[in-house]
């Protein structure tokens, strides 16, 4: 029988990862071997999110439409915040640590996890520089005459929280020549892969340790962003392979052509 080293996730993807270590078995057969063992599929849920509105605030609109995917790196940009819980020695809550994060749909990799104690711009501004640095600077994440039209131009989504719309934000998003996306309030679905992402880490890290402290809470997070999710952890939308591991493809695939 299989055992559930890496069970908290479906048949399709424990398939890849068992025919990686050699074993010569079909999908269907895992998921019998599944079955018999109780295992199962994570079910998605949604978490409590951070939105709160500014209704004094510029409104954006949906650029997205609910299409989360991307035929190039850096056309599309997702992004969200979520809040990590500690619990202090008598078992009490604790601090609470906060993760920004901008994704690319083209590939699902994590370009920029900030994390501080406060939800705010500032935190959400930190994410945005780091995943413009990962990408190489302004000019690499549009394209050429990227200044005269804006069709050309990076798009980040995000929903309408009073974080994304503050000023602050809005103007490093405008000095980037980053064009701003937003779903519509209280829709989760408008943000799904965003959202896919944070339900991810709850699963797999959140749901499995306590944090005493904002620092272990850094550390743990972070690791699992940088490390497992962008290296390893395989994602159907890009034919079951990691993020690093699909841009990869895309790079030497042209130049082997």
């Amino acid at each position: 029988a299989f055992t559930a080293a890496k069970g908290r996730h479906g048949s399709p993807r424990l398939y890849f990862d068992l025919r990686d270590e050699g074993w010569q078995v079909s999908e269907k057969t895992v998921a019998d071997s599944m079955r018999r063992q109780g295992l199962v599929a994570r079910r998605i849920k949604r978490r409590n999110g951070l939105t709160r509105q500014d209704k004094t605030a510029p409104k954006f609109p949906d650029l997205l439409k609910r299409d989360f995917t991307a035929d190039r790196p850096n056309a599309r940009w997702v992004g969200d915040m979520t809040e990590i819980p500690t619990v202090d020695a008598r078992g009490r809550p604790g601090e609470k640590l906060y993760l920004a994060t901008v994704i690319d749909l083209y590939s699902r990799r994590l370009l920029g996890a900030a994390t501080g104690l406060h939800p705010d711009a500032e935190l959400a501004c930190a994410a945005i520089n780091m995943a413009v640095a990962t990408r190489g600077g302004i000019e690499e994440i549009h394209q050429p005459g990227w200044r005269e039209d804006l069709s050309k131009r990076a798009i980040f989504h995000t929903d309408r929280g009073s974080t994304y719309t503050a000023h602050a934000f809005t103007k490093l998003c405008h000095d980037l020549g980053i064009r701003q996306s937003m779903g519509r309030v209280g829709s989760c679905f408008d943000n799904a892969a965003a959202e896919a992402f944070f339900s991810s880490l709850e699963w797999e890290v959140l749901s499995q340790h306590t944090f005493e402290n904002t620092r272990t809470a850094r550390a743990a997070v972070l690791d699992w962003c940088y490390g497992f999710y962008n290296h390893d952890r395989r994602h159907s939308t890009i034919g079951m392979v990691s993020p690093i591991d699909y841009e990869t493809t895309a790079v030497t695939e042209p130049e082997a052509a």
